[in-house]
């Protein structure tokens, strides 16, 4: 796998600022991880340390050369680790791959075994309903199956098999914990183009008017989400796919291939290959190492040229932690001044995914930023060392999987442009701050004369509540739709795009509209201005909580300010409204299974995780008690709701 000749220009200022940053903050406890995993490595495979009964159990099942490989300790084992299942359409494509990898692993002197499977929901089956509170949580369940899955001491690699929003995370937080191990990422690719996203969100507005029926949207649904593969819109599935294939964790060229297609199968028993040379001697590539400083800011820069999902700035913190390795939201604000935006795909745009491939993808993404120096080339990745090996796409010739170069122009500009040629000087996502604290917004598919609003609140606690108001013809007026106790300590912190229809429809009735929430919209965030993720949430006492209806609140995305227009002592004075869901509230749908991880949630800017981070020394440089230690630090909330309910 060499690398193309083609020069790579002097690495950004603001990039190698904020690069060198990073590693500043992140020195003791980024030392500290690597001393952990550079410990837990092994010379040959690691099995050997078994006893022979502890071996015995580890190879029972397997037969044939399998079998004898284990027991004679002379291949390397390969952990697969899978979130199959036929319930999902991204996932459902992974059925075949176990069978694949096993036999390419062997071909290449390993033995690959299903090592564990990993729990996948969907965000799209679940919006709006009760079990969306769980769907946050599910990124530390997947983090916590990964680790049981990789913890038997019978491997030497692993490859994981993930596609979706919480999925990829999840994979990688529990995979980094195993630091010393070699691992490659293997997804499953878009579905085929269906009706036009365009299309799709043209009648979700005329059923939310009351003008279409439910037989019309459940028609345009259907044309939509119509085959086995990855949602072709650019939510926080395809967002993942974009981030770690320029992160070094994809082989080059994987995420977009389509699947059930015979270069969807090569690229994927060429994964079980490759792992296996990762594996061992001068090829040894732990995931410790391909996951740097550099590899993440590297990941941003993608997210920022894309205009992907805001749910990666919690993603991208919680991996990093995972990582030893300190990220900020003012990371994001500081490297989106200077990434312009080169792709214009759904939302931000009328092209979905397959379009984005087919214009240049990923491989023009890379090498035009690698170009104009945004991006680091000098990192390790799974194809090797130089990250402009990712400006080579895969082919089959022949029958052999081979790579090549891609076109030096973008094929299509109106969803894919060069550094020189942007569509907006600067990244998708922006940062805003004030006296309600700090939040993310998605500014790339919002036109510029709706980036600043200013008018008065009204204030909902649910999105139930919200339907009625706007049904009732309440909100058709100039308003900042406060939703709020959707944060991750109150409910587990769910998306909200059932609003989006309804507050589309008050923007074309010409109305100034603004969303202001706690919880969360990620990927699919379109043409409504929306300050999410405000930290800290109401459950913790947050300024959001002291809003009242008819409180003017400005929110300029321009400028980065969030701010309610009520004098700073009046605010301070004012009681907290209302309070998150008791905790006999919220159960049912396996909410109560999870009330531990709500109570231990730590706040969205420090990536809405449950461990705080995976290396105790972070934890004590964030001032966060280590977890599972039982001292928590109860919320201005969490007190008042006691003494209410006693």
């Amino acid at each position: 796998m060499s690398s193309s000749p083609n020069p790579t220009a002097a690495v950004h200022r603001v990039l190698a600022d904020v690069t060198d940053r990073i590693a500043e903050r992140s020195a003791d406890t980024r030392a500290a991880y690597l001393a952990r995993s550079a410990a837990a490595f092994e010379e040959g495979p690691v099995r050997r340390g078994l006893a022979c009964s502890n071996l015995a159990h580890g190879f029972a099942a397997m037969d044939g050369v399998d079998k004898q490989a284990l027991r004679q300790l002379r291949a390397p084992g390969v952990a697969i680790v899978s979130s199959y299942n036929d319930l999902l359409s991204a996932h459902q494509p992974m059925q075949e791959y176990p069978a694949w990898l096993k036999k390419s692993v062997r071909e290449s002197g390993g033995v690959a075994q299903f090592a564990g499977g990993v729990p996948a929901m969907c965000d799209g089956i679940t919006q709006g309903r009760p079990g969306m509170e769980l769907s946050l949580f599910s990124r530390e369940v997947i983090a916590m199956s990964t680790a049981i899955a990789l913890s038997h001491d019978m491997f030497d690699a692993a490859l994981l098999l993930g596609v979706c929003d919480k999925i990829v995370p999840g994979l990688l937080i529990g995979a980094l914990s195993f630091g010393h191990l070699p691992a490659v990422l293997v997804p499953a690719g878009p579905m085929n183009s269906g009706l036009p996203n365009k299309e799709k969100a043209r009648v979700r507005q005329l059923y939310a008017e009351g003008l279409a029926t439910r037989e019309d949207l459940l028609d345009a649904e259907a044309a939509s989400y119509h085959s086995a593969g990855t949602c072709t819109f650019y939510g926080t599935a395809n967002s993942n796919q974009m981030v770690v294939e320029v992160m070094g964790l994809h082989l080059p060229g994987a995420s977009f291939v389509p699947p059930n297609t015979p270069l969807r199968q090569a690229l994927t028993e060429e994964a079980g290959r490759r792992v296996v040379e990762l594996s061992r001697g001068e090829a040894y590539t732990p995931i410790s190492q391909v996951l740097d400083e550099k590899a993440f800011v590297n990941g941003i820069v993608a997210l920022l040229a894309t205009g992907g999902s805001t749910n990666h700035t919690m993603h991208l913190v919680a991996i990093a932690a995972a990582a030893g390795i300190q990220l900020s939201w003012d990371d994001f604000s500081d490297l989106s001044a200077v990434v312009p935006l080169l792709a214009r795909v759904y939302p931000n745009g009328s092209a979905d995914i397959n379009h984005f491939h087919a214009a240049g993808g990923i491989q023009f993404l890379v090498g035009t930023l690698l170009d104009a120096g945004l991006l680091h080339e000098d990192v390790l990745t799974v194809a090797g060392r130089g990250l402009r090996r990712y400006t080579q796409e895969p082919i089959l010739s022949d029958g052999e999987l081979v790579w090549r170069d891609v076109p030096a122009r973008s094929l299509d500009e109106d969803v894919l442009r060069p550094v020189w040629r942007p569509f907006a000087p600067d990244g998708g996502l922006r940062m805003v701050e004030g006296n309600l604290g700090r939040a993310v917004t998605k500014v790339s598919a919002v036109a510029p004369e709706h980036r600043v609003v200013e008018a008065p609140a009204r204030v909902f606690t649910s999105q139930d509540a919200f339907r009625v108001a706007f049904e009732a013809g309440e909100l058709d007026r100039d308003v900042v739709v406060v939703l709020r106790q959707q944060g991750p300590q109150a409910n587990g912190m769910p998306e909200l795009h059932g609003l989006t229809p309804a507050l589309g429809v008050l923007m074309d009735r010409g109305f100034r509209v603004a969303l202001l929430t706690d919880g969360r919209m990620s990927g699919a965030s379109g043409k409504v201005p929306a300050a999410i993720q405000v930290t800290p949430e109401a459950a913790a006492g947050g300024p959001i909580a002291r809003i009242a209806d008819g409180d003017v609140v400005r929110f300029d995305a321009r400028s980065g300010s969030l701010d309610v227009l009520v004098p700073d002592d009046e605010l301070a004075r004012r009681d907290l409204a209302d309070a998150p869901p008791s905790e006999a509230a919220w159960s049912g749908t396996g909410r109560e299974l999870f009330g531990a991880l709500r109570r231990a949630v730590g706040p969205a800017d420090q990536g809405a995780s449950v461990f705080g981070a995976l290396t105790p020394e972070l934890d004590l440089a964030r001032g966060v008690p280590p977890f599972g230690s039982g001292t928590m630090n109860p919320s201005p909330y969490a007190l008042q709701t006691q003494e209410v309910g006693q």
